[in-house]
């Protein structure tokens, strides 16, 4: 033993070691191991497609005039009333007042009325089949019968279509009747599931890719839709596809604004690639409803062409005028059936013979 050092002294300095030691220990034991950065799920999912599409192309496809056989039955019924003597003063207003029930809107009929009105004097038409044939003269006046109405597509890079519209007026029916048609014509393709709030949106999205035969690309439920259209464009380039279709959200009132969102989904794609359509899907069964919630998406999407849907359950084919009319884009396809097949390039000329003849 060192001298001067009691055996207190020695005792308590042991104590002491003991304790820190102790000390030590717990601390050590307390400490959490060091954890690894946790990375995100992979969430992009591939739909591959079937060997052969569920849905068959049928054998033989209706006309359209059998298609828009109601629009085309309201209109015969009223005009053969309205034709059926010496047109006079009240022939016009019973034909404006036809074109209104027919949703063509109130404005336009009564333009359509008035120049009828003129144009039958000045060529002295008296008889029903004149006046219809000024008529249908003056309805495919009211289409730009200069418009480009295909879709666009590129040869740098996947073609990028965007489908826009509010829920229900048959925004993923229309994704997949447009991939399969792409599809058919040998094209390969991919849907990016961006609507990730509506429930069920990307099973249902998912559905008609796997009838199409087409691609799908999504993440979890509720993930940003950006994201989901910023993945899906780069699978689309990696993999060398000819074309990516966008599904968006359709909401109206949320607590993110929905143009807001639309605007970032197309500046993610925008970043690396081109949009090259932003296609405006409308119902036409919703009439003048319908065309007062596109006018919102009209100002503020950048739509480059309207699809029409639902026109085969409709007896107001005239909301095709008031669109083109109002909103000033044009119509580049028509929905006319269930079928996936039941998709068709507008022309105005048939569209307009196949409602008066």
């Amino acid at each position: 033993m060192p001298e001067g050092i009691g055996p207190e002294l020695l005792i308590v300095a042991a104590f002491v070691v003991l304790i820190a030691l102790a000390w030590i220990g717990v601390r050590r034991r307390g400490e959490a191991p060091p954890r690894e950065i946790e990375q995100p799920p992979t969430t992009i999912t591939e739909v591959e497609p079937e060997a052969q599409p569920v849905v068959e192309a049928p054998a033989e496809r209706p006309s359209l005039r059998t298609r828009l056989a109601r629009s085309r039955e309201f209109l015969a019924d009223r005009l053969a009333q309205t034709l059926g003597r010496a047109p006079d003063e009240e022939t016009w207003e019973d034909i404006e007042a036809t074109l209104i029930q027919a949703d063509v809107g109130v404005e336009l009929a009564t333009e359509i009325a008035n120049e009828l009105r003129t144009a039958a004097r000045e060529k002295r038409a008296t008889t029903a089949d004149e006046v219809r044939s000024l008529l249908s003269e003056r309805l495919l006046a009211g289409f730009d019968g200069e418009t480009d109405r295909g879709l666009a597509m590129s040869d740098a890079g996947p073609t990028v279509w965007i489908v826009i519209g509010v829920n229900g007026t048959g925004k993923t029916t229309t994704i997949g009747k447009l991939a399969r048609d792409l599809i058919q014509r040998e094209r390969t393709v991919a849907v990016a599931a961006a609507d990730t709030f509506r429930a069920a949106a990307d099973e249902q999205l998912g559905v008609w890719a796997q009838r199409a035969g087409a691609q799908l690309v999504k993440h979890q439920p509720g993930a940003d839709p950006g994201a989901v259209a910023f993945d899906a464009y780069q699978h689309a380039r990696a993999r060398s596809l000819d074309v990516l279709i966008v599904d968006t959200a359709g909401r109206l009132h949320t607590k993110t604004p929905l143009m807001d969102e639309l605007a970032k989904v197309r500046r993610v794609i925008e970043k690396d690639g081109v949009v090259h359509e932003s296609l405006l899907v409308i119902d036409a069964t919703a009439g003048q409803n319908g065309l007062v919630q596109a006018r919102e998406f009209a100002a503020s999407a950048g739509v480059t062409g309207v699809v029409l849907s639902k026109l085969d359950g409709t007896a107001k084919g005239g909301i095709a005028l008031a669109i083109e009319r109002d909103l000033g884009i044009p119509i580049k396809l028509i929905g006319v059936g269930e079928g996936i097949d039941d998709l068709e390039a507008f022309e105005p000329k048939a569209f307009v013979d196949a409602l008066l003849s």
